[in-house]
């Protein structure tokens, strides 16, 4: 006669008794975020103070957080102090312009890498990849000796031109292109679609958070960049606002009121800018897919 063994009682987890446990690690892990997050920020905020504080102030408690003695002087002497105004009009032509072609550049040859079968198609991406191993330093003095020859030094076509595609983004998308199906293209070929056509009504509009990333990056790369401008400009009307604070130091190293409230306004508009794109931002690094 067979037998029935009785079913193992399943465990009833207690709700109640775990919610404290809960709250708990949540309290902790809340508190810990917010210590790393001031740490993270403490620089910014010691530089915002900086900017709001007198020369005697800063020179007597040069590490505290909150000024002593208040003032907005420094907003108002930056303005003469340095051409900040054409300073951040070249800043912002540079970044802008280099972020536009460098997107538009990569994602074509990202592109074309990703849905294209041509002959010396994985060599073309390996010399492309292989260039992320070259320090931008050891191509600085030839890029500089032939924008010499060609009289682009000191211009705005020297600044831009080579810096109009790189290596990273060509790889990101062509990684993003390859992570897409490929039904809506064929469907669009079978249509009677071109190339050109398929890749800005279709392709472009799936891969906006790609674009958007790729633009952060570049935006912030360029508008923070010192030694490429440095090297490229050598006047005033040329100069980007980072080789203007370098210089601006050199000239005034005891005025750190005036160099921390040009800095806190060459990142405020990066900091916008961030917020902005923040959510595409996430979305195209989180649909990246590395094939």
């Amino acid at each position: 006669m067979a037998t029935t063994q009785a079913p193992t009682p399943v465990p009833v987890r207690d709700e109640a008794a775990a919610a404290p446990t809960n709250r708990v690690r949540t309290t902790v892990v809340v508190v810990l975020l917010l210590a790393v997050s001031f740490v993270v920020l403490l620089p910014f905020l010691w530089m915002l103070s900086a900017s709001v504080r007198t020369a005697g102030d800063f020179g007597a408690h040069p590490s505290a957080l909150l000024p002593h003695a208040f003032t907005f002087r420094n907003y108002v002497s930056i303005w003469s102090a340095i051409p900040i105004g054409r300073m951040l009009l070249n800043t912002t032509i540079f970044a802008v312009v280099v972020t536009a072609g460098s997107v538009l550049f990569d994602s074509m040859a990202g592109y074309a890498l990703a849905r294209f079968d041509f002959p010396g198609k994985k060599v073309v991406f390996l010399v492309i990849i292989s260039t992320l191993m070259l320090p931008f330093q050891a191509t600085l003095i030839p890029i500089f000796k032939l924008l010499t020859d060609i009289g682009w030094v000191n211009t705005y076509q020297g600044l831009i031109v080579p810096r109009l595609a790189d290596a990273f983004g060509i790889f990101f998308m062509r990684q993003f292109f390859i992570s897409l199906p490929q039904d809506l293209e064929q469907a669009a070929r079978i249509d009677g679609a071109g190339e050109f056509r398929i890749f800005a009504r279709i392709m472009a509009p799936l891969a906006v958070p790609a674009f958007l990333t790729i633009s952060l990056f570049n935006l912030l790369a360029n508008w923070n960049d010192l030694l490429w401008p440095l090297v490229l400009t050598n006047s005033t009307s040329m100069q980007t606002l980072t080789v203007g604070l370098s210089l601006f130091k050199g000239q005034h190293a005891t005025d750190y009121g005036l160099l921390m409230t040009g800095s806190l306004l060459a990142l405020l508009p990066m900091v916008v800018a961030f917020l902005l794109v923040q959510r595409r931002f996430v979305e195209g690094i989180a649909t990246t897919g590395v094939k």
